[in-house]
């Protein structure tokens, strides 16, 4: 018999890549979390890890284990589900993974709809940027991934993971200075300063993209963990960004300027196939649409 848990460990593992990393998003330490994976393997009559250097590597038979384990998880979860409700409505506990502007505009209102409408659905949120959405559904940390793509519009193609479209928004240039009549050309701002959100985050690699494509490197002098300290430094005149226009908070004396080369992205809701039938997700994914 295999140990939901265990299973849960080893998608954990596919998805991280080192046991050290499974032990810190487990909040175990990392040789309770190989003893843990050598019982499933036991469980499993299979060999799934190898040794590479100091790492533990999936076999073939780990990868395929792996990859069932999420879906017979979801499959426990929708169970569970159905014998807590009455089959068919929302109810346990349903966990939103989204990005800081979404949280901030839309989010918030279709998780105060879905309480209203269904008291015995908890919904936990968690607050991720668009580069991390997608991995923490993989490996089952969230339910449903409120997340965008760059610049073509269209979500990847992945026949595990299912994208409700929920909106778009342009990518708009914010500076302290009054709006100018028309698009601006970003190849003007190759001299100015530039702020933005760590490397790595959604926004820094759209800055990064962005200004190449326009012929030169940002100047990026000033990088935030949030959108607020950064507003803040472009309203002060200490430099200029990108954002989403979802991003640009009216509480800060800013101005967007609309880009001559239109930027856009997509914004989606991302489940995993495998729990795209359960009633609390079905409900989510109708309730950010609404909101969205």
């Amino acid at each position: 018999m295999l140990d939901p848990w265990r299973l849960k460990l080893l998608g954990d593992l596919a998805a991280l890549g080192t046991v050290r990393a499974v032990a810190q998003a487990a909040h175990l330490s990392p040789s309770t979390v190989s003893q843990q994976l050598a019982v499933l393997e036991r469980e499993a009559g299979a060999r799934l890890f190898e040794r590479a250097g100091r790492r533990l590597r999936l076999t073939d038979a780990g990868e395929t284990l792996a990859r069932h384990a999420r879906t017979i998880l979801d499959q426990m979860e929708t169970a569970r589900a159905e014998v807590a409700g009455d089959g068919s409505a929302p109810a346990g506990r349903l966990t939103i993974g989204a990005f800081t502007s979404a949280v901030n505009t839309f989010v918030l209102t279709a998780i105060r709809r879905l309480r209203a409408e269904h008291p015995r659905l908890r919904v936990d949120l968690r607050e991720l940027d668009p580069t991390e959405g997608i991995p923490a559904l993989r490996r089952g940390a969230c339910d449903i991934a409120v997340t965008a793509d760059l610049f073509d519009g269209g979500a990847p193609v992945d026949d595990e993971i299912l994208h409700t479209p929920l909106a778009t928004d342009r990518v708009v240039l914010v500076t302290a200075a009054a709006p100018v009549a028309g698009p601006v050309d970003l190849a003007a701002y190759a001299g100015a300063v530039w702020s933005a959100e760590r490397p790595g985050t959604w926004t820094h690699d759209l800055i990064t993209r962005a200004c190449r494509r326009a012929g030169f490197e940002p100047d990026v002098t000033a990088v935030f963990a949030s959108y607020g300290p950064l507003l803040a430094h472009v309203e002060a005149g200490l430099s200029v960004t990108l954002l989403p226009e979802l991003a640009v908070d009216a509480r800060y004396e800013v101005a967007a300027h609309p880009l001559r080369e239109p930027l856009r992205r997509r914004i989606t809701a991302a489940v995993r196939a495998s729990a795209a039938t359960r009633p609390s997700v079905a409900a989510a994914l109708a309730a950010l649409s609404a909101a969205a």
